[in-house]
């Protein structure tokens, strides 16, 4: 840089200056020459003020000055033994320099405070005879007694005055000539050249002022840029004077201090002055006044200052100094100067110096500054020699040798003790060495730096850090640090054993050190500076990482890095491959042109690091889990491309699909070994991304195989690909080029046996391990869930005994003692529950196992009674009636009665839900529109007088109506009951029959079959009188208490008026009743009389009855009425008459109507294009398909299936569309699920005002709401919306307001004239529903948890950090809003990368059981499994927060809940005739006229 310049190296100790620096009582001799320098000195000194008042300076002329001077200067250089004549040689002289300063001492001469700066230049040029050795005196000698020492530390005390006081007169001086800044500065140059330069020696005056001396030289050099910016022959002298004291650590110290706080300002010049926020300038070392460009300049020149780090790592370049020659020829034991002992700190500086550059690096990569570097660090005992033939060998002994004692004994048996902090510290530790550190200070920084590895993990994936959106690119900090960076991480890339290292040119990756012949000492071998090679690698790979999207990077900086990539991870020294691994988590996922050549060697990196059961570093195990998640989607990508040598192009080393097996094990050999939460947490999420990707792969391959398409194998492979070098590698690979096992050999990493392994793996260490980390608990289970959604054929014995585990889990969790139970228990009981309901919906058959249903329904019982029926085999048998219950918590009881309900009703009948073709909804309008035309009939009446409502074990409501269907023609008691739930709505038509349907239809008008009449009636005797009593009674002797109830003859007339007016009535009767019997008696005889047979006598059938007591019939069948119980019958238990004439009646029923039994969630998904901030702008994008990128709309189509807000029963993403009533006619005209898509984007597009190109081409905006992608099982809704600026505007009125909002509803949703005009979109019983939805939200506030979760799309990835979530919750509007959130609780960013994979980034609030899986921060997955995962990260992300809430209720709890406060508010109060006496009435106002209904009576229906 400076080359065209002269140099002042040769004169700053003797040349040009050495007039100056000369005394004329040098041609004295000495001791006449010291009596004299002590005779002056002493009498100036007395003028100073130092034991008496200051007083002006006698010496009032130039001349007397100038030898004043003179006898100064060679007081200065007597001998240190004269050590007070010195002292106030130095004393007169910081007194007089003080004339430079704004305001003088008074004892300063006249002549000096007149030409301050002449004859300043003269003392400072004569102070330097301070900071020199003698003539004559041997300073090494002089250190070796006690007396010497002192007198050398009395030295080093003047020289820290001399400086310090230099240094404050030089800030305070207002006005400089540019004569006395180029004296101050040779002078700080000369002083450093003459301490520093020699050869270091341990106590020497250079240890004691080295530190002190630099510090001066660069405080004072950057006074002097901003106020005279030194000439380049002094910008060249400073770098040559500073390489020929490279051997002392403290010149980089300094040099990476300097650096650093000019670089931040740098960084804030050029990219504003927020971008380094934690500068730390102390003591304002770098002037404030200094202009941009004098700091861009200086701050250029420093970081060339010691010239080229790598040459610290040649010690013959360094010993190449006059001073190390000529030490070398005085010394006996030393042959060549590169064998100086102090230069064994040579590793040691350039890890120092490569730490340095990483600092500026990060500075400018906009990371937080790490923390200063150690001063001491770790010698080394191993031998040179000692190499390692596998990495992974090293690496499980380098854990294990940590794990024991940390006594220096056992640091010879395995790898230096630098290797085992190399691995247990972080990147901001220092591991450099220097043989003088003691054992005590070796120890303890072993112990802090193992302490710092077992911290507490994170409580996110989401990093704390993150690099500047606005930071430089690649091209642009390789340009700057790349030469020595690149040449640094290929430093003893090859090195050489016996102490020999072969010489090469200076353009070789292995740097030369010596010649051949010399044997240099072990401490400077090349191999031993793998510590800043491991630092300059993990410097590269952060630099490459920051790629931003679209950049572009010079191919020869990629090769360069993937070579020194490729030979630091096939290093054998482990600091290499920990600094690889530890900064390059982002390696394959900002698309590195040609990265992928790296995969074979990080693969066998990672086998050496991941299994390993030791305790290693908790950052670095998160490092390379984040890399192998970003690698498992290529397999399946790229499938048989191969893969080429870093370092031969002409050959291959393997393909892609070939290291399938080995992530494979990656993943669950780390996952067995893994004591980290979060880490778990990430191999959880990335093992159910590689197992459901390879099931997809399998099935796509299946139907391609199946109907003769081209296989994917080929799909990747380049057009430009010829088809000889295609054959060339093709052949070895056929047995794999459908992912098909080779004959006789089972696929060990086939979907079946993935899943069957990691339900194994996941069972197991749920139950040993796992059980106590809620977390990781759950973040397990979410695994359990998603793998039995996975449409595998996997072993029904597999699937039994996952079922079991679970179960087990569940009963140890409930087990477990009081003292243990919490929230975050019973979270995990219940989110067991819940993977149980998966499981058995998806995999029916398993109930059909005797064993599984025992299993699963006593896990039931003990969840809901919190006791077994029999605790142990043989034990009786406790029945429900003899058990207390007493759950483990509310919340597992509900978890287990949701389970329950899901057994009977769900299982053996559940089918994934298509979204549109779904079952009607039955009420009460529908039942009755079989029957009655209801056109002019309101809600009120329907309800309250056509049927009957009861509750039944204050959980059912029941919904009676007594008349057959209009279509049934054989009447029979009939009975059509609308059954509300806890888990939803179901209607049935019961019919009471003694035979069955085919044989029990009889005509009305035939009559009654029966046996032909005997002619022979047998003989009639008429004379016969029957009696009463028999014969016998007639002699009995009556005693008198037979005669107590007298006769009627005994009443006459003297009885009285009253007696024989009761006597006569009855005598009336009597005669009546006889008279009566007589004829009865003659009409008999009279038609006995007749011929036989008598057709007036034949036996015909009753006519057929029409009017049948079918509810009591009903309820007395199912044992709810008995006629023996007389209490009053609204307080049973069992059953509760409901009187729905009561006004809030209809208002309570649409309310439970519309309280869904399933969660209902809502996803908003928005396109970025590159840069956008504006949320208009944003929403904006969707509008056409040429906006968004080629696979935005298939991603759509694969989170759920279109369905159309005006057809939909379910949740709609609003509660204010969401769980309406559709007409009849609606339901009926429903077709099947093709036919019903196609109508539905039909009807979209129409509705939404779009023509049909419009709908063809839309970008996403066809589901702004009005249509949206529906998914559901038998547990969960979710709807998934796309906002737009049309939504924004009139979607408030069209999509989210059916009908007239109430006035506290949220902003925004207030009906207005636009509405009025969009209502004409829905049906009118639709509009009629929603009319008021404000006591809906009311009765569920505080019970719905609206969870805010976004799906963004970017084109650019570094948008994700200034994506204004905030702005656009707005347009996120569900009707449950909480005016306290502000910002989603989930995003999700997908990047779509050029090689077609998606980077995942995962952001939000941050949860106490962590964020959901699969999905996981920096996963890279494939476009098979992408809606898929991101549809099971929402739904996990919902459920989490619903377990975090405590306010949260069940969707069949509030059900229940509901049906419980109807049954308490409307409950009819009557006695028992009152209660049996309404059965037999119809209900007011009901009609018995039949019309002809349009579906059967034997159909069943359910919501």
């Amino acid at each position: 840089m400076y080359w065209e310049w002269a140099t002042l190296t040769g004169s700053i100790g003797n040349g040009s200056d050495k007039f100056e620096r000369s005394s004329v009582l040098t041609s004295l001799p000495p001791e006449s020459a010291k009596e004299v320098v002590g005779a002056v000195v002493r009498h100036v000194v007395s003028t100073l003020g130092i034991s008496q008042p200051p007083s002006p300076s006698s010496f009032d002329s130039d001349v007397e000055v100038e030898w004043c001077l003179q006898v100064v200067c060679y007081g200065l250089s007597l001998p240190l033994a004269d050590h007070e004549i010195i002292k106030d040689c130095v004393s007169i002289y910081c007194e007089w320099l003080s004339c430079l300063a704004p305001i003088p001492k008074i004892s300063v001469p006249k002549p000096v405070v007149d030409r301050p700066d002449f004859y300043a230049r003269k003392m400072i040029n004569q102070l330097y005879h301070l900071f020199l050795p003698r003539k004559g005196e041997v300073w090494p000698f002089l250190y070796r007694t006690d007396l010497a020492q002192d007198t050398i530390n009395r030295q080093a005390i003047l020289c820290h005055r001399v400086l310090r006081i230099l240094q404050n007169v030089i800030k305070a001086s207002e006005s400089l000539e540019p004569a006395t800044w180029s004296t101050c500065l040779l002078f700080l140059i000369a002083i450093n050249d003459a301490i520093l330069s020699p050869p270091s020696i341990t106590g020497d005056i250079g240890d004691q002022l080295c530190d002190r001396v630099l510090s001066v030289l660069f405080e004072v050099w950057l006074l002097a840029c901003a106020k005279s910016f030194p000439s380049p022959t002094l910008w060249k002298t400073l770098r040559e004077s500073c390489q020929c004291f490279r051997h002392r650590s403290n010149l980089f110290d300094q040099w990476n201090r300097i650096n650093l706080l000019l670089t931040g300002r740098v960084l804030n010049i050029m990219y504003g002055p927020e971008y380094v926020k934690h500068l730390e300038d102390d003591g304002n070392l770098v002037p404030a006044n200094m202009s941009d460009d004098c700091v861009v300049q200086t701050w250029y020149r420093f970081l060339h200052t010691i010239g080229n780090p790598v040459d610290l790592t040649q010690p013959t370049i360094i010993s190449q100094t006059q001073n190390f020659l000529q030490y070398a020829i005085s010394s006996d034991a030393v042959v060549d100067p590169c064998q100086h002992p102090c230069l064994s700190v040579l590793p040691s500086i350039f890890h120092k110096s490569m730490a340095g550059i990483a600092g500026m690096v990060d500075a400018f990569l906009g990371l937080p500054p790490r923390p200063m570097m150690m001063e001491g660090t770790i010698p080394e005992h191993s031998s040179p020699t000692t190499t390692i033939p596998s990495p992974v060998a090293p690496m499980r002994r380098l854990a294990k040798s940590f794990s024991v004692a940390t006594s220096t004994s056992n640091v010879s048996k395995g790898n230096p003790r630098t290797s085992l902090l190399g691995i247990t510290t972080g990147r901001s530790k220092d591991t450099s060495s220097i043989p003088t550190l003691s054992h005590s200070q070796s120890n303890s920084i072993q112990s802090v730096q193992s302490s710092g590895s077992m911290g507490a993990p994170s409580k996110s994936f989401i990093p704390s850090t993150r690099m500047e959106i606005g930071r430089p690119k690649v091209n642009s900090i390789l340009h700057l640090f790349g030469p020595w960076l690149f040449e640094s991480a290929l430093t003893c890339s090859e090195p050489k054993h016996d102490g020999e290292v072969r010489r090469t040119s200076r353009s070789s990756s292995v740097p030369a050190a010596l010649p051949e012949s010399i044997d240099i000492p072990h401490a400077i071998t090349i191999d031993k500076y793998y510590q800043g090679r491991a630092e300059a690698l993990g410097i590269l790979c952060r630099i490459f990482c920051s790629k931003k999207t679209g950049e572009d990077i010079l191919p020869s900086y990629l090769a360069r890095f993937y070579i020194a990539v490729h030979k630091g991870l096939k290093e054998t020294r482990s600091e290499v491959l920990v600094s690889i691994l530890s900064n390059s988590p982002d390696l394959f996922r900002v698309d590195l042109e040609g990265v992928t050549v790296l995969m074979p060697a990080i693969v066998e990196s990672l086998e050496a690091v991941l299994p390993t059961k030791d305790a290693l570093r908790n950052d670095l195990r998160q490092s390379s889990i984040q890399l192998l998640l970003s690698m498992i989607s290529l397999p399946f990508h790229f499938l048989n491309v191969p893969i080429k040598e870093v370092l031969d192009k002409n050959s291959y080393s393997t393909t892609f699909i070939q290291l399938k097996p080995r992530l494979a094990n990656l993943l669950t050999n780390a996952l067995q070994v893994e004591t980290d939460s979060v880490n778990i947490q990430m191999l959880l999420g990335g093992l159910m991304m590689f197992v459901s990707d390879t099931a997809a792969f399998e099935e796509l391959e299946k139907s391609s195989v199946g109907t003769g398409t081209e296989s994917p194998t080929n799909l990747f492979l380049s057009e430009n690909t010829s088809m000889r070098s295609f054959s060339d590698y093709s052949n070895s690979f056929d047995e794999h080029a459908l992912g098909l096992p080779e004959s006789g050999e089972s696929c060990i990493d086939s979907a079946h046996a993935l899943f069957i392994r990691t339900t194994y793996l996941v069972c197991h260490r749920l139950i040993s391990t796992w059980k106590t980390d809620l977390p990781v608990s759950i973040a397990a289970l979410e695994l359990l869930n998603g793998l039995g959604r996975i449409g595998i054929k996997a072993d029904p014995l597999e699937c039994r005994r996952t079922v079991k585990w679970v179960c087990d889990f569940i009963i140890h969790q409930c087990s477990r003692p009081p003292p243990s139970h919490s929230k975050d228990l019973h979270s995990s009981i219940v989110a067991a529950f819940q993977c149980q309901t998966t499981w058995l919906t998806h995999h029916p058959y398993l109930l059909d196992d005797k064993e599984t249903l025992h299993t699963v329904l006593e896990v039931v019982e003990f969840g809901i009674s919190g006791t077994k029926s029999q605790s142990k085999p043989g034990e009786p048998v406790k029945m429900k009636d003899e058990k207390d219950l007493k759950p483990v918590s509310l919340r597992v009881r509900d978890a287990a009665e949701a389970l329950l309900a899901v057994i009977f009703e769900q299982v053996g009948r559940y089918a994934p839900c298509s979204g549109v073709k779904t079952s009607p909804s039955v009420d009460e309008y529908t039942v009755l529109s079989q029957v009655h035309s209801q056109e002019t009939l309101t809600k009120t009446e329907i309800i309250s007088n056509y049927f009957r409502y009861f509750v039944i074990d204050h959980s059912i409501l029941v919904s009676l109506f007594e008349e057959a269907l209009g279509n049934d023609q054989d009447p029979q008691p009939t009975v059509t009951m609308v059954l509300r739930v806890p888990t939803g709505r179901h209607a049935w038509t019961l019919q009471l029959r003694h035979l069955p349907r085919n044989k029990g239809k009889l005509s009305g008008n035939n009559p009654t079959g029966r046996p032909l009449p005997m002619t022979v009636v047998g003989t009639r005797y008429d004379d016969i009188q029957h009696r009463y009593f028999p014969e016998s009674a007639d002699r009995i002797v009556f005693c008198k208490a037979d005669k107590a109830i007298p006769p009627l003859d005994f009443f006459n007339s003297e009885s009285g008026d009253q007696d024989a007016l009761e006597q006569s009535r009855l005598s009336m009767i009597l005669e009546n009743q006889i008279r009566l019997e007589k004829s009865v008696e003659n009409m008999i005889r009279e038609e006995t009389d007749e011929s036989y047979p008598n057709l007036r006598t034949e036996a015909q059938a009753p006519p057929v009855s029409q009017e049948f007591q079918t509810a009591r019939l009903l309820l007395s069948n199912l044992g709810f009425i008995t006629v023996q119980d007389g209490s009053d019958f609204s307080s049973l238990p069992k059953l509760v008459a409901i009187d729905s004439r009561l006004p809030d009646f209809m208002e309570y029923l649409e309310t439970l109507d519309s309280t869904s039994c399933r969660t209902c969630d809502t996803v908003h998904v928005f396109y970025v294009r590159n840069g956008q901030k504006c949320p208009q702008e944003i929403l904006s994008n969707v509008q056409s398909r040429a906006n968004v990128h080629p696979h935005f709309v298939e991603f759509l189509l694969s989170l759920g299936w279109p369905v159309n807000v005006s057809e939909h029963e379910g949740w709609t993403g609003n509660i204010n569309t969401s769980w309406k009533r559709l007409s009849h006619r609606s339901s009926t005209l429903r077709g099947h699920t093709e036919q019903k898509c196609n109508a539905t984007l039909q009807d979209d597009g129409a509705q939404s005002g779009l023509t049909q190109k419009e709908t063809d081409f839309h970008g996403g905006s066809l589901y702004n709401g009005d249509s949206f992608l529906y998914w559901s099982d038998v547990a969960s809704e979710i709807a998934f919306i796309v906002p737009t600026t049309a939504g924004q505007q009139c979607g408030d009125a069209a999509v989210w307001d059916v009908g007239d909002a109430s006035p506290d509803s949220p902003e925004g949703l207030h009906m207005t004239s636009t509405n009025d005009k969009n209502k004409s979109k829905f049906p009118k019983h639709i509009v009629e529903h929603g009319e008021d939805r404000s006591k809906l939200k009311k009765a569920l506030n505080g019970k719905l948890i609206d969870t805010k979760i976004f799906v963004v799309w970017l084109e650019s990835f570094e948008d994700s950090f200034h994506f204004p979530s905030s702005a656009l919750m707005s347009s996120a509007v569900t009707g449950l809003e909480n005016e306290l959130v502000k910002d989603p609780s989930l995003i999700i960013f997908i990047h779509a990368l050029k090689n077609g994979l998606f980077r995942i980034r995962l952001a939000g609030e941050s949860l106490r059981m962590g964020l959901p899986t699969p999905l996981v921060d920096g996963m890279v997955v494939s476009r098979r499994t992408l809606g898929n995962l991101v549809r099971q990260t929402a739904l996990n992300m919902a459920r989490r927060k619903r377990l975090e809430n405590d306010s949260f209720q069940p969707p069949h709890v509030r059900r229940k809940f509901k049906i419980q406060e109807m049954a308490t508010k409307f409950a009819t109060s009557l006695s028992c005739p009152e209660f049996y006496t309404q059965f037999f009435q119809s209900p007011h106002g009901s009609s018995h006229e039949h019309y002809d209904g349009l579906s059967s009576t034997t159909t069943v229906h359910h919501v």
